[in-house]
């Protein structure tokens, strides 16, 4: 797929479709307009109003009108983004991605075009409400994700249209900003695209071997340094966590270390830690057979780190990022580890194993005490870790939970500016007895009630006294039904949240 801005109006860019986002206020000067010169749709200024005025489009929010028969574009959606004071970035991208599903309503099976070039545009009043930079990269991000299909393995009814070319057209912005704004919104979302494909692909294509393939690849293109430890390493430094959960398995345990130097004269290092579970069936305590498919995306706390890590290096942020990733597989076999079995982790510490379907946890203890080799100036780790959390915030929000309040208000204001929203939940001491364990130093489940809460306690065991952030994201990383513009799958949820944090950081 093709992306850019042009400094031109969008009735100068020949194209299939055209996805114009109007607020109300815009909307009431079209209609209360007298005559048609000073319209903006160039020489259909005279159709389009007869079909806004026939209409009950006002520009109120989520509202669409399509016109077709333009000499400019075979169709035209207007978007309504609702009241100027109330608009935001995020209703744009919502815009965006709104035209770009309507777009495809209308040529999915166009057997005249496969590939579709599709204009974006919005009104001046739009533009001084976020700044240009600001809507050329909103609008396209929200188009851009929308348009996200996993269809690698669709041999037939593969043959619908699919938007080739995104153009952002404003002639009120200079180039210079324009491309710029489109340039790293393209960036940001390849690296989610790149994280999605990663949850998304089957258990038998990502597995520890070939997911730690597709980081080396990554790396490499991006220069960034990678090092991944196989079994025999893993053994040697004694990450007894992460051993324990591969051991039913056939398929050997990797660990991911990426490294970024994106500013090399500061000593201030942040590592990003995520979980790898490539297939998870509980293990021994094994999983119900029905929804178990969808745990080819208990890896999506990696598939973040790594989308993280190349649009951090994509984007040349000058900050210096580790990326922790502990993979394998947890199944049940001969081999397994079992219910009442003591795991002795990296750092010393014991496990009682009192479900081997909280693995996560488990793998994780070894990749947090790792990270204290690089001496971070925080730790954050992401993991589908509960099903607990997702009955307590459901799609919407990822749960929070740290040592840091420093960390965790950069994260929220991150969550908020890219809508991967953040929420934070309590660490009182008074969970830990939930995780006490009568013959280890730890309990690896702590019973029925707060079972997002006491799995984050467990996970604070093993970070030392470093600022920590955790961020149980199985609410927000596996969807059940598309949203605006995340996929009904892997969503790729954390890229866009990190990076924006790191922004942050960097200015």
């Amino acid at each position: 797929m093709k992306s850019e801005f042009q400094e031109k109006h969008f009735t100068e860019v020949k194209s299939d479709a055209a996805v114009v986002v109007f607020c109300k206020e815009d909307v009431d000067g079209l209609r209360n307009t007298k005559g048609f010169a000073n319209l903006p749709f160039g020489r259909e200024n005279e159709h389009v109003k007869s079909a806004i005025t026939a209409s009950e489009f006002q520009g109120e929010s989520g509202q669409q009108l399509m016109v077709f028969g333009l000499s400019y574009t075979r169709a035209l959606v207007l978007i309504g983004l609702g009241q100027k004071d109330s608009i935001t970035n995020e209703k744009l991208r919502r815009a965006a991605a709104s035209g770009t599903k309507a777009i495809r309503s209308v040529f999915g099976n166009s057997n005249r075009k496969k590939n579709l070039k599709v204009v974006y545009s919005t009104s001046s009043t739009i533009i001084e409400r976020l700044t240009g930079y600001e809507a050329v990269h909103s609008i396209l991000e929200g188009a851009l994700l929308s348009a996200y299909r996993y269809k690698k393995y669709l041999t037939v009814n593969n043959k619908s249209a699919e938007i080739d070319s995104f153009v952002v057209a404003f002639k009120e912005l200079q180039t210079s900003i324009g491309r710029k704004a489109a340039q790293n919104a393209r960036l940001v979302c390849d690296a989610v695209y790149f994280a999605r494909d990663l949850a998304n692909a089957p258990a038998n294509e990502i597995y520890p071997e070939t997911l730690a393939d597709a980081a080396t690849k990554m790396a490499r293109k991006y220069r960034i340094k990678s090092t991944v430890f196989d079994e025999r390493k893993i053994r040697t430094l004694r990450m007894g966590g992460l051993l324990a959960v591969s051991a039913g398995s056939s398929r050997a345990p990797r660990f991911i270390i990426l490294e970024y130097k994106g500013n090399p004269h500061s000593k201030d290092t942040y590592v990003i830690v995520g979980k790898g579970i490539t297939f998870d069936s509980g293990g021994i305590s094994i999983k119900p057979s029905a929804g178990m498919a969808e745990m080819k995306m208990d890896m999506s706390g990696a598939a973040a780190v790594l989308g993280t890590l190349q649009a951090v290096a994509s984007l040349k942020l000058p900050v210096n990022v580790v990326g922790l990733a502990p993979c394998t597989e947890n199944l049940p076999s001969g081999s397994a580890y079992k219910p009442g079995d003591i795991v002795t982790t990296m750092s010393g510490l014991t496990i009682e194993v009192d479900n081997t379907d909280a693995e996560g946890r488990i793998i994780l203890s070894d990749a947090l005490y790792f990270a204290h080799r690089f001496n971070p100036k925080a730790i954050i780790d992401l993991a589908t870790l509960t099903g607990a959390v997702v009955v307590a915030l459901g799609h919407h929000a990822t749960g929070m939970f740290g040592t840091s309040e420093e960390i965790m208000a950069q994260l929220r204001e991150a969550g908020e500016r890219t809508y991967e929203r953040v929420w934070p939940l309590p660490l009182f001491e008074e969970y830990e007895k939930q995780i006490k364990s009568d013959v280890a130093d730890v309990k690896n489940v702590g019973g029925k009630w707060a079972g997002s809460i006491t799995a984050a306690a467990f996970l604070k065991k093993f970070t030392g006294n470093f600022p920590w952030v955790h961020l149980d994201i199985a609410g927000t990383a596996m969807l059940e039904e598309e949203m605006d513009y995340s996929p009904k799958g892997g969503s790729g949820v954390g890229v866009r949240l990190l990076t924006q944090f790191f922004k942050q950081i960097a200015s």
